[in-house]
């Protein structure tokens, strides 16, 4: 599992560049996430973090992380 402080560093995070620009990693729908795990997942940071996305969506379980933001 990831540090308290990884965990809020990934409720923070927004989507660099494409089509969701500046939106945060958890609200960026799952078919995004699907279709980069058929596709390869970004290199770095990045490609960590929306993997750990992929797994929390498929769980269903995102609240949390957006808790973190507040």
């Amino acid at each position: 599992m990831l540090e308290k402080a990884e965990l809020k560093e990934i409720a923070h995070y927004k989507m660099p560049y494409g089509k969701f620009q500046g939106r945060y990693l958890t609200d960026i729908p799952e078919e995004y996430y699907i279709w980069h795990g058929q596709q390869g997942w970004p290199k770095g940071k990045l490609g960590r973090y929306m993997q750990f996305m992929y797994d929390l969506k498929a769980n269903g379980d995102i609240q949390f992380l957006k808790d973190l933001r507040f």
